[in-house]
């Protein structure tokens, strides 16, 4: 999709005839901005506004800037707009501060990898730098300012979030006839069809109706048999005969019907019961109870686990700024790049006068810079600048360029992928400080939930994974220790809760409802192994043992009961080794008591 830079002037042509009189320097324009992408304006004012491309009450732009291409989906454009809003609100608008053009320069960062151009950033600092600027700031704030935080003209009222298409979902041969067969009943006259449907539900159930047009009685089984078919959905295939169209050799296939109507039900592939009648409670009973058979609910869903369930799950994230002279001055000439200094001053601003005083920098000579610097820094001073990534991080627009950089919503986070392979790479030689620096800048990756798809999956989910592990079995350092089981905190309730999504989406039969990918079984197993391992060390209760436990309870409820977690969990003895640990609070013992119930199973 192209990007465009929509510029108006608000002073309409007054800036350019009477700024030199005024404020003894030439200014072309008092710049308002936005961004347009597919058709849609957005802009800073009163809060984020979203209205048809030329439609607000701007008018006209003086300029449109094509800035380049984005390749990244609408939703995931939309997801990263959410997290600015946090940083530019209506109350927050500032003409000379935090305008319409920072707002436009950070989403242009985001989008395609530059901001705006920088004679319309810069022009309030030209307007405050001059005799007359200062004296008259107030007064044009005050006049600017209604016309700057209008509200979007009705006219050009538009939902950005209407327009995005479902996501198209691969689907297979068998699925899609699956789809074709469920949710309704599917009236069939040939023996063919009884197979062929019959076969679709071989790994699920399915449920045959016989009637006939001679049968008033049975009508009064049609609606309430066509509404279970819809409320079932994919998890029963629904069939209807009707014996007065139907070939002979369905009364050859099923000679012991008699009389209608007759209902005959199947489960994975086996003929199960069998009954006559016009009982449309009768019906529903049987259904639900066929149903239940062929799917039954997690045994964990049925135990109390509340004080589990309740743990904190927001993101484990690592925000001290550290004394940034000293790390500069570590990193010796390389610390003399540009991009440090940039980012240096972004991160002071920040601390100093908080986002809305602190527009993005350059964040892709930053990127450069810190892939640049596995090589040009050892391994002893790499952590300086791994420790500039970790601070920036912590600020929702930092992160979701990186969660991105412009790579599509499938493409791997390049920077980051390059910086936790490098660290990975060098082993056991890795120096304690780059490991724990890199520990806490993988903490912080989950900032924004942009970059959660990318964390859970390969190559990041692996790399993760190694680098946590390998931290966790660490026994020389335990400030490694404690910060991998922040990691793993992280990494485990996101797993939970995309595996809480999909079980309350379980009876929906449309895969675009999926709500994400878990990790990957295979490196579930592997952090669980790393996760009983701490908690078989004999030694007091701590708080590691705690988070141990809690990210243990995450990983293994609902999790799939013919899958390897539950296999290792019962190779291992996992019960015994929860159930030996005594908790020093009331709350502790209650967590260990719920993770045993879940590991009896």
């Amino acid at each position: 999709m192209d990007v465009q830079l929509y510029v108006y002037d608000l002073s309409q042509g007054l800036a350019r005839s009477l700024s030199l009189q005024f404020l003894g320097t030439q200014i072309d324009a008092v710049y308002h901005t936005s961004i347009v992408i597919d058709n849609i304006e957005y802009y800073f004012g009163q809060g984020v506004q979203t209205c048809r491309a030329g439609s607000t009450h701007h008018g006209a732009p003086m300029e449109k800037i094509l800035l380049g291409q984005t390749q990244l989906p609408l939703e995931v454009i939309l997801e990263y707009l959410e997290s600015l809003k946090t940083v530019y609100t209506a109350e927050s608008y500032d003409l000379f501060l935090h305008n319409c053009n920072n707002f436009s320069n950070d989403f242009a960062m985001f989008l395609v990898g530059k901001g705006i151009p920088d004679h319309i950033t810069s022009l309030p600092q030209t307007v405050l730098n001059t005799p007359f600027g200062q004296m008259l700031k107030p007064r044009l704030e005050a006049m600017m300012r209604p016309m700057v935080q209008a509200p979007t003209p009705v006219s050009g009222a538009v939902n950005p979030a209407a327009t995005v298409s479902p996501k198209p979902v691969p689907v297979s041969a068998a699925d899609a006839a699956l789809a074709q067969a469920t949710g309704h009943v599917n009236s069939v006259t040939k023996i063919q069809d009884v197979d062929r449907l019959l076969t679709i539900a071989k790994d699920r159930c399915a449920i045959v109706f016989f009637t006939s047009a001679t049968c008033g009685p049975c009508k009064i089984m049609y609606q309430p048999y066509d509404d279970l078919a819809a409320e079932v959905g994919s998890k029963c295939v629904f069939l209807k005969i009707d014996f007065s169209f139907a070939d002979a050799s369905i009364g050859t296939r099923y000679p012991n019907v008699r009389a209608t109507p007759t209902f005959i039900t199947y489960i994975r592939g086996q003929q199960r019961d069998e009954w006559s009648g016009v009982d449309p409670r009768q019906l529903r009973s049987n259904v639900e109870m066929l149903v239940n058979e062929a799917f039954p609910a997690h045994p964990h869903l049925s135990k109390s686990v509340p004080t589990l369930l309740k743990q904190s799950q927001r993101p484990i994230t690592y925000t001290k700024v550290p004394p940034l002279d000293k790390v500069v001055a570590k990193m010796g000439d390389v610390g003399k790049d540009p991009a440090v200094s940039d980012i240096v001053a972004f991160i002071n601003n920040k601390e100093r006068f908080g986002a809305m005083e602190a527009p993005l920098t350059k964040l892709p000579k930053f990127a450069e810079f810190l892939r640049k610097s596995t090589t040009t820094l050892p391994p002893d001073l790499l952590f300086t600048s791994l420790d500039l990534l970790r601070v920036t991080l912590t600020d929702v627009r930092v992160a979701g360029f990186f969660a991105e950089e412009h790579a599509g919503a499938t493409g791997t986070p390049a920077t980051i992928s390059h910086v936790l392979d490098h660290v990975n790479g060098l082993g056991e030689t890795a120096p304690y400080a780059l490991r724990l620096t890199t520990l806490h800048l993988a903490c912080n990756l989950f900032n924004t939930p942009l970059f959660i798809p990318h964390l859970l999956s390969p190559p990041l989910s692996s790399a993760l994974i190694t680098l946590l592990t390998t931290a966790l079995l660490d026994d020389k350092h335990p400030a490694l220790k404690a910060s991998a089981l922040s990691l793993a905190m992280n990494i485990a309730s996101s797993n939970h809760k995309i595996r809480m999504k999909k079980h309350a989406n379980a009876n929906l039969s449309s895969p675009s409802t999926a709500p994400g990918s878990e990790l990957d079984e295979a490196e579930q197993v592997e952090l669980l192994a790393s996760l009983l391992e701490i908690l078989g060390v004999e030694e007091e209760w701590n708080e590691v043992k705690k988070m141990a436990v809690i990210c243990t309870g995450w990983l293994v409820y609902v999790a799939g009961m013919g899958g390897e977690v539950r296999d290792l969990w019962r190779v291992v003895d996992a019960l015994g080794t929860v159930r030996r640990l005594e908790g020093k609070t009331a709350e502790d013992r209650m967590v260990v008591r719920e993770v045993v119930s879940l590991l009896e199973v």
